[in-house]
């Protein structure tokens, strides 16, 4: 089996702490797996490993193949990895079309000079535009991106991860603070890119009824370490999820 991402052995300590522990695990494309867990079980920290955010004490990541493991996050985005964060990660003195203008632009490797640039490439401007339309917020372009309420920001956020068109998506409690009517919103759009084939989408997420509907398959963490991982309804179902992560007492 060709895996998109891979991590093998990957390990993370802190002093004395192993936050995350020997995790090897591989996703392929066109498939989206959700990664659960109680709180501390590590997987906010396994993200931050994959994406780049923090240096693994031992183990590695692998991207199609290749150890990608001592590369930054910046050049792991560009190599093709894509993070929502489970806070708002924005230029917050952007306005929403430009926060997408930069994610388009940074896309076609055009360099970061903002206002040199755009003037002569309307047609990255009309990706922006086409990106906001698909996250219903075409009418607050012009708005600043600190100026927005929190469902926006959360959508603002899912907008520059499609614009940078990653092959592996990686989403970090997206719907967390949401109002209920805003949360539909980001549900569809992660359903939308579950039909490309060629994209591979983690999810971390807390409400299992989004877990249930979106996920083919779930990796579980606990005390770091994975500890199950399958088809969802026999995961959910099995005594280590039950215990671990609902909190339900089994009857050995």
């Amino acid at each position: 089996m060709s895996f998109a991402l891979e991590t093998r052995d990957l390990t993370i300590r802190f002093g004395g702490h192993v936050a995350v522990n020997s995790v090897t695990c591989g996703f392929v494309p066109g498939t989206l797996t959700s990664i659960v867990g109680p709180n501390g079980a590590g997987k906010t920290t396994y993200f931050n490993l994959i994406s780049g955010q923090l240096r693994a004490s031992a183990g590695r990541v692998l991207l199609r193949g290749e150890d990608i493991s001592s590369r930054s996050a910046p050049q792991r985005s560009h190599l093709g990895i894509g993070r929502a964060f489970q806070l708002t990660n924005l230029f917050p003195n952007l306005t929403v079309l430009e926060n997408v203008r930069l994610a388009v632009q940074s896309r076609a490797r055009l360099g970061g000079n903002l206002w040199s640039v755009w003037s002569s490439h309307r047609e990255l401007i009309g990706r922006a535009e086409e990106v906001l339309e698909t996250v219903a917020l075409a009418a607050k372009r012009d708005v600043a991106a600190s100026a927005l309420p929190h469902g926006d920001q959360r959508k603002l956020e899912v907008a520059i991860l499609m614009a940078l068109e990653p092959d592996v998506f990686m989403f970090d409690e997206p719907t967390a603070g949401m109002s209920v009517d805003e949360v539909p919103v980001i549900l569809d759009l992660i359903r939308a890119l579950k039909t490309q084939a060629d994209k591979t989408i983690l999810l971390v997420e807390h409400k299992m009824d989004v877990v249930r509907e979106l996920s083919d398959r779930i990796v579980v963490l606990h005390n770091g370490a994975l500890v199950a991982d399958g088809e969802p309804a026999a995961v959910i179902a099995s005594p280590v999820v039950q215990e671990a992560y609902l909190g339900v007492e089994v009857k050995k």
